[in-house]
């Protein structure tokens, strides 16, 4: 699926990387609450783990430690030696706008480095045991912008990144699936034209609007974590 520059930094998450153009009317109207969590969770723990190793090549997965969500929270399902971790996010890692924040669908691989699983993934931690929790969307965002008042919320790491290379991703409907394979990278909030990000033909995307002080720029590779190529993004 193509998906042009600009519509595709239009949707772009704390996590979930990068999106398309369907109606954000259309789809916040789908998901206007959260879905019995049941929907949210993988039909089994090996399907999970799959998926989970999907986001990384398996030279880097194979050996990464697998969280999976199950219905008290993320827990170990294998221990890692490489220093990655590797989990499926679920929507509530978007942004708090938007509308896919409960599409009970998405399931969107990432493997963090030991920078990013330091100092990035914490957070969506967080938010998903106040999800667990049964705190409202509304209640989670005050949530959030007390703790970053507070200097609770810490600036990603020099060098955090996650892949994201999973062909069985699913980042919402607004790209139909799984969009692109891409890396992540998390840097304390700065101007996204300083990267050459979001520029005409530029291969780099960034964005600055989560709540977290942080931007996110994603770049598109060539080839899906198993070696299959991919297309690259319209500019």
């Amino acid at each position: 699926m193509k998906v042009t520059q600009s519509a595709a930094v239009g949707t772009m998450a704390l996590f979930l990387g990068c999106g398309g153009a369907t109606s954000a009317e259309n789809v916040a109207a789908a998901y206007p609450n959260m879905a019995p969590m049941a929907r949210y969770l993988s039909t089994s723990r090996a399907d999970e783990i799959a998926l989970a190793r999907s986001a990384a090549p398996a030279a880097i997965s194979a050996d990464a430690q697998i969280l999976i969500l199950g219905p008290k929270g993320y827990e170990t399902a294998i221990e890692g030696k490489n220093h990655f971790v590797c989990l499926v996010v679920r929507p509530w890692a978007n942004n708090f706008d938007s509308p896919d924040f409960w599409n009970p669908k998405v399931r969107a691989p990432h493997c963090f480095n030991a920078a990013g699983a330091r100092s990035v993934l914490p957070t969506y931690l967080k938010r998903t045991e106040w999800v667990l929790a049964g705190v409202s969307k509304a209640q989670m965002l005050k949530r959030s912008q007390a703790a970053l008042a507070a200097d609770q919320i810490p600036v990603p790491e020099i060098g955090s990144i996650a892949y994201m290379m999973s062909k069985d991703g699913y980042l919402g409907d607004d790209v139909g699936g799984h969009w692109h394979p891409h890396l992540m990278f998390y840097l304390p909030r700065t101007t996204t034209a300083e990267w050459g990000a979001n520029l005409r033909d530029s291969p780099v995307y960034g964005d600055s609007s989560a709540l977290e002080p942080l931007t996110v720029f994603a770049v598109p590779v060539t080839r899906w974590s198993d070696g299959t190529p991919a297309d690259m993004p319209a500019q």
